[in-house]
């Protein structure tokens, strides 16, 4: 999904060096002194028109294109500064060997690196190579009002242009279970703001703004139905749109984390570590025992390390390893080149380590 970010014209207003003069004040004794008159109220602002919506979003969003391979997916970013710090989804770029970003505004191609990401809240922040002097996005300080005025935007199917998706604002804190177009794996997220705008594929990532511009989430999953409790695909039925984005709190939330350079159990920061190997959880009549290698990757660490197909990785690093997730938490606190031990039980039941060095690899 795509999305566009509203602009703001940040003016300082200073006081001029010249100095005021006056004679002190005349009151007559007894006399009672004027009673102050209240100063007017500043008008509020007014809502923008729907083209001076569009056209301040479309200065402040990206179009991403995300390639793996021979495939690809579009997607949309929200430019936060001017030398190109960008919000987008995770799943955009996820698994992707090359990123470009394209300002519909303007028509320039940039490079883009992934400087961190938080898969649990599908967030990831970019920089923009040689970016430079901007438009950037306004940002909300406070969640919208249930049922206030919103709109989506982003590039919307990957066609290349922004597109406006209007709606409002249906309820705050919602937790669904998405399903990654590209992969059909599912993922649930929490916390969600929830719309009827009609969101596309491609807008991932996108703005969603009010009424005044102002940057409210991060379109994430959208035109969606509902099968029991989980939200799985395009819609296809009579009813209202369903789709959610990110409350752009939750998104700034993970910059800070990245900015900060250090990560956690759900932020990585930095390039991406690559160990080698696709793994699903084994399991047993007592529980999760740890992450079941599926296959290795050819010239990979794990590879070179003599890893193999059935092999359950038990210890990563010194940490106990019961699950795909525990492993997935663990590569994410390390990053390409550093040294690790990996202990494993093979399809015989025999114990097993080595140690190797991580590789970059694309964003997880």
């Amino acid at each position: 999904m795509t999305g566009r970010s509203g602009s703001t014209l940040l003016v300082a207003l200073a006081a001029t060096a010249s100095l005021l003069v006056s004679a002190p004040a005349v009151v007559e004794v007894g006399t009672p002194p004027p009673a102050p008159v209240a100063a007017p109220a500043p008008p509020s602002p007014s809502p923008l028109s729907f083209e001076e919506l569009a056209n301040r979003t479309e200065s402040v969003v990206v179009n991403i294109d995300a390639r793996r391979g021979w495939s690809g997916v579009a997607g949309t970013g929200i430019v936060l500064t001017p030398d190109g710090v960008t919000l987008t989804n995770h799943h955009v770029v996820s698994g992707a060997t090359e990123i470009t970003a394209v300002s519909p505004a303007t028509g320039l191609i940039y490079d883009v690196a992934v400087t961190g990401y938080d898969p649990t809240r599908d967030i990831a922040v970019l920089q923009l190579g040689a970016a430079h002097d901007l438009p950037v996005a306004t940002l909300a300080d406070t969640p919208p009002e249930v049922g206030s005025l919103v709109t989506a935007f982003g590039n919307a199917d990957g066609g290349g242009v922004v597109v406006a998706a209007p709606g409002t604002v249906v309820a705050h804190d919602r937790n669904v279970v998405v399903r990654d177009s590209t992969d059909g794996s599912r993922h649930r997220l929490t916390g969600m703001l929830q719309t009827d705008a009609a969101i596309r594929p491609g807008d991932s990532g996108g703005p969603l703004v009010d009424a005044f511009g102002v940057v409210v989430g991060v379109n994430t999953a959208g035109s969606v139905y509902r099968d029991q409790t989980e939200t799985i695909g395009i819609d296809t039925s009579d009813e209202p749109p369903e789709a959610y984005a990110v409350p752009i709190g939750e998104a700034l939330d993970v910059l800070e984390q990245v900015r900060s350079g250090v990560g956690s159990d759900t932020v990585h920061v930095g390039p991406t570590p690559h160990l080698g190997v696709s793994v699903t959880t084994a399991r047993s009549d007592g529980g999760d025992r740890g992450a079941e290698v599926l296959w290795v990757s050819y010239g990979s660490p794990a590879y070179r390390a003599g890893l193999e197909t059935g092999f359950v990785i038990v210890v990563f690093d010194g940490a106990p390893v019961s699950s795909t997730n525990d492993l997935e938490e663990a590569l994410r606190r390390h990053r390409p080149g550093d040294r690790v031990r990996v202990e494993w039980i093979d399809e015989a039941g025999v114990t097993g380590s080595t140690d190797l060095t991580l590789e970059s690899g694309p964003v997880r």
